[in-house]
């Protein structure tokens, strides 16, 4: 990847004599003068100066060129520089090269265009291969114009200074580079070539599963909201893991304690002692809403117990207890002792059972599971489940456990959240993934993350702005564009109106992109899937991110979704007037507007059909306090803009 000045004639000789030559004549080659971000086949921003930067020895010149423009930098004592240089016109291919004494570092194939970082949870990750129609798209990726940098999954607990996660690389799209690329970054990109007729460069740093607060800095959570004792634990992990999960494991144990029904009964459902009886038989793998104890869509906390019979040697010493996968967090106690408990749907639980803690005769194994979301419980092969013994002995778990709910997801506060876990921690992907591409040079950020936040939509409002403010100063771009995919529909449809938190969380996502002008929304309500979080039809959101796109780069002539403006009581009737409605707001499938509620005070809220008039839909509700549209898990509504893109879901006061 690299071309570095040198002997030609030595570097042939120390080629062929490479068998023979004792270790004292491998000379390492120097490392790069450029941070690994900078590689062949990269797109670099066009537009206005480009940082450059890297490492060299202290106080030493670096020389750039970019084409025929150059620029300088002298290396600080920490042996870092920085050059911002001038990029010559769209297009490309240009050599890129540093130069510092006698090193020199080339780089190739080098394209200047528009770049975009994108970056979410599952769904921005959902690659290309996983997409309607793949195989054809993916066949039909080839595009030397378009370039891509895939990085990979890391979490770090302090910001990694090495750059790029290995293996993370610049390619151009094709066959070879897009079936795991981010689907819907993908598709937007393609819709940029062939609007804006200019090279684009795609980053895409996603991490399935992720909450919002893993991508922030860790000075942007700190201003954020009440982070600082998570913040603190990461800390103390970061120096001694050993003191970072001691601290943590008392927190975790407290919040169970205070919270969770089971363990506040006279014999505390961890304890050995409860009786379990009359609890349903469940076989521990598979997801408890399916295959386990078969309970339905239910999220919150639920207990497994078991137990295993030993004799006097098996019960001696030290053991270890495997539990496989547990979605999301668990408590494990055996005997009624806690001897473990952490964080992470997919992460297997392996735990020291201490000495002292088993006995002769019956031992009882308590799990406490909560499911913050989507599938729960103990998951995973159940012929994994195991007890390891000193004597060397191995005792199976596999046998159905006893298994009861305990507390609801609605009752229950924000649990503690092991902070040094990749995608449910605090900052570690933010560490690993983005902080060591910033400065690149860009256009803006594409974002599709929330599922993982839907259950603290007021605190997501705070996060999402102080993700966007925390970006654009790591890349030192305070006027990118920042593009938001509006969750998609998904989860149960109802009769009747529901409390949403999937609804409350994209009412915050339209209103934080509403107060910033530099920020888009791209709506997903229609093309989701009820029964699946991952809706294979990335391209129409690809698309839709596009024009938001082209809209911030001063394109006046895009489409948008209607969005509403206010909703004001006249008469007997309420009138909400919409913005970017083009010739007209429309109707599908019908003559009235479906998918409004009107609301008292309280919020108790029912159906009401819409008449369109131009830009202003009405209503006929004379007591209302509020008016929603589109609002549950996956509602059904049909206003749309008249370039078919579907108007922007909301909530708002009548006034």
């Amino acid at each position: 990847m690299w071309k570095r000045s040198g002997s030609l004639a030595l570097g042939l000789l120390l080629a062929a004599g490479a068998a023979h030559a004792p270790a004292w004549a491998q000379t390492p080659a120097p490392a790069p003068l450029m941070a690994d971000v900078f590689q062949d086949h990269a797109v670099l921003q066009r537009g206005g100066p480009v940082p450059v930067w890297g490492r060299a020895e202290p106080g030493a010149t670096v020389s750039v060129t970019l084409g025929e423009h150059s620029a300088q930098a002298t290396v600080g004592a920490d042996g870092r520089w920085r050059a911002n240089i001038a990029p010559p016109a769209a297009g490309g291919p240009y050599v890129l090269s540093a130069r510092s004494g006698g090193q020199v570092q080339t780089l190739n194939d080098i394209l200047i265009g528009d770049v975009w970082l994108c970056s979410g949870q599952s769904n921005m990750e959902f690659g290309l291969r996983q997409v309607t129609n793949a195989e054809t798209e993916v066949a039909n990726s080839a595009d030397s114009d378009m370039r891509l940098l895939l990085v990979n999954r890391r979490s770090e607990a302090r910001v990694d200074d090495g750059g790029l996660p290995a293996g993370s690389v610049w390619q151009a799209s094709g066959p070879a580079s897009t079936p795991n690329f981010g689907a819907a970054c993908y598709f937007m990109g393609q819709e940029l070539r062939r609007t804006q007729q200019v090279p684009i460069g795609l980053i895409s740093a996603s991490w399935g599963g992720s909450i919002i607060e893993d991508w922030l800095s860790e000075a942007s959570l700190r201003q954020a909201g009440d982070y600082a004792e998570t913040l603190d634990i990461l800390s103390a992990y970061a120096a001694s893991p050993e003191t970072g999960t001691a601290h943590w494991n008392r927190i975790s144990e407290q919040w169970w304690r205070a919270n969770d029904p089971g363990l506040k009964e006279t014999i505390p459902w961890s304890d050995a002692r409860f009786d379990d009886s009359g609890w349903a038989l469940a076989r521990p793998e598979g997801f408890w809403e399916t295959d386990g104890p078969a309970i339905g869509n239910y999220d919150g906390t639920g207990w497994y117990r078991t137990s295993i019979q030993l004799t006097r040697a098996q019960a001696r010493g030290e053991a270890k207890i495997s539990l496989g996968p547990v979605d999301d967090m668990d408590v494990v106690f055996v005997n009624g002792h806690r001897i473990g408990g952490m964080q992470g749907w997919d992460t297997p639980r392996d735990y020291v059972i201490p000495a002292g803690v088993l006995r002769p005769g019956r031992n009882v194994i308590a799990v406490g599971a909560l499911d913050l979301g989507g599938g729960g419980g103990m998951w995973g092969p159940a012929d994994a489940k195991k007890v390891e013994l000193a004597d060397g002995s191995t005792v199976s778990l596999a046998a159905p456990w006893r298994f009861q709910t305990s507390a609801a997801l609605s009752s229950l506060p924000g649990p503690p959240r092991v902070p040094w876990i990749g995608g449910s921690g605090t900052t570690t992907l933010y560490n690993g993934m983005v902080a060591g591409i910033g400065p690149y040079a860009l256009t803006g950020f594409a974002w599709y993350q929330g599922e993982s936040n839907v259950n603290d939509p007021v605190g997501y409002s705070r996060l999402l702005a102080s993700l966007i403010a925390d970006w654009r100063a790591r890349f030192e771009t305070p006027n990118a564009a920042f593009l938001v995919v509006q969750l998609a529909n998904f989860g149960p449809a109802w009769s009747e109106p529901h409390d949403s938190a999937w609804a409350e969380l994209r009412d915050v996502q339209r209103e934080v992109v509403e107060a910033d002008p530099r920020a888009g929304i791209a709506v997903a309500i229609d093309i989701g899937d009820r029964y699946d979080i991952h809706p294979t039809n990335k391209r129409e959101v690809g698309r839709r991110l596009s024009l938001e796109a082209r809209r911030l780069a001063g394109d006046t002539t895009v489409a948008r979704s209607p969005s509403p403006v206010r909703a004001v009581r006249e008469g007997g009737r309420i009138r909400i007037d919409f913005a970017h409605v083009g010739t007209g707001l429309v109707t599908l499938s019908a003559n009235d507007a479906i998918g409004f509620e009107v609301c008292d005070q309280d919020k108790t809220c029912r159906f009401t059909p819409g008449t369109v008039q131009g830009a202003t839909v009405w209503l006929h509700a004379p007591q209302a306090s509020f008016v929603r549209f589109c609002w549950g898990d996956s509602p059904v509504c049909n206003l749309y803009g008249p370039d078919n893109l579907p108007a922007v879901p909301f909530e708002l006061p009548v006034r």
